[in-house]
């Protein structure tokens, strides 16, 4: 880190979490800098987010979106496709990576800020869910530094810190929290019936499309083991899930001594993003404070594997280990896409995971190109 402005290149700036970290960044302009932006089709939004902020650098899905930005952004350095956005993760003017784009999408990105030894602010939990021993080990030969921007997995990190953890060595359990979505309350035979609509109207977060029908599966939780499991070198036996529907305690750590630390505040993600790009650190923030006295009641109770599948299915994958965290990861993606474009119903959608992750040839130590190979696999339809 810089002893001036924090120099930020936030990939997915058009997306819920990138919007979020642009309310930040309003609210410190002047300790922080917004070096580069990067976004995928709206690009009407980030010409928008350039002339606000004005980077130096944008990155674009294709040339047409280029041509387009140029036109309403004159002066912008344009750069295009899979790899110019990855670029824009390694420039030497950068400190501090937001990744924030959906799915494997982020894979380039995240590689490319930790072979630069960037902190990498990770709020895209596929990362590391299909590549985590992969990008763990990059960002630990290069000094690269990973802090999560999920709430539950920034609730866990601020434990640690609090409790004066070193490693994972004093830790228990794991406690992951759940809002339990939409269908919480549903009968798995009325999930039959579910509409996209529906499965979009999450209670508590605003969130994109994909991670919202993830939260309806609970497949989101899913994954967010996985990524725990990496990101504090956790098993998934000492990684537990519960459901606290008003979604105010993040998260919690239980040590080997029987104590429990918890993270609370309101559920808003500029606290996350923030404390993730300004840790150790800790800045004002204008939020509604947690006021426990008007809160009626703090629920928790344990999910319901039979109604949720996914949930089930991300601890079976991460157990068999090497590749069957990609494959459930992309036929998952897969899955949703097409749920939500009216092709499968939602209770396919595990269905169609258990399927591929039941039969895909685990690789117990994948490079680059087997992930990406067991990533295809994983998004053909059958």
């Amino acid at each position: 880190m810089t002893t001036g402005p924090v120099r930020l290149a936030i990939i997915g700036s058009t997306g819920s979490i990138g919007r979020s970290a642009l309310e930040v960044v309003r609210e410190h302009r002047e300790r922080f800098e917004v070096v580069a932006l990067a976004a995928g089709s709206n690009v009407e939004g980030l010409a928008e987010q350039v002339r606000e902020v004005a980077p130096r650098y944008v990155g674009v899905s294709d040339t047409a979106a280029a041509r387009m930005l140029e036109r309403l952004c004159p002066g912008v350095e344009v750069r295009t496709g899979g790899e110019g956005v990855a670029s824009l993760a390694g420039l030497e003017d950068v400190d501090v990576v937001l990744l924030a784009v959906v799915g494997m999408a982020g894979l380039g990105p995240a590689l490319a800020a930790v072979r630069a030894g960037k902190r990498l602010a990770l709020a895209t939990k596929e990362v590391l869910v299909a590549a985590g021993a992969l990008v763990l080990e990059e960002a630990s030969v290069n000094g690269a530094q990973i802090v999560p921007v999920d709430s539950e997995h920034c609730a866990i990190f601020q434990c640690m810190q609090a409790a004066g953890a070193r490693g994972s060595a004093s830790v228990e359990r794991l406690v992951l929290t759940a809002s339990g979505g939409p269908f919480r309350l549903h009968e798995r035979d009325a999930l039959e019936r579910v509409t996209p609509a529906e499965a979009l109207a999450h209670p508590t977060w605003r969130m994109g499309s994909k991670i919202s029908i993830d939260s309806a599966t609970m497949m989101n939780k899913g994954l967010e083991v996985i990524e725990a499991h990496w990101l504090f070198d956790v098993p998934a036996e000492r990684i537990d899930v519960v459901i606290h529907p008003q979604s105010v305690v993040h998260s919690l750590v239980e040590f080997c001594d029987g104590s429990m630390v918890a993270q609370l505040s309101t559920p808003d993600m500029r606290m996350p993003i923030l404390y993730a790009l300004t840790y150790p650190e800790r800045w004002a923030l204008k939020l509604p404070r947690l006021n426990l006295a008007q809160e009626r009641e703090l629920t928790f109770f344990t999910p319901n594997f039979a109604m949720f599948p996914c949930l089930l299915l991300a601890y079976e994958a991460l157990k068999m280990g090497g590749t069957a965290p990609t494959v459930l990861n992309a036929a998952n993606e897969a899955a949703v896409r097409r749920f939500l474009a009216g092709e499968i119903k939602f209770l396919d959608i595990p269905r169609i995971v258990e399927r591929k992750l039941s039969a895909c040839r685990v690789i117990e130590e994948p490079g680059f190109e087997e992930i990406l190979a067991a990533d295809a696999w994983g998004r053909e339809v059958e």
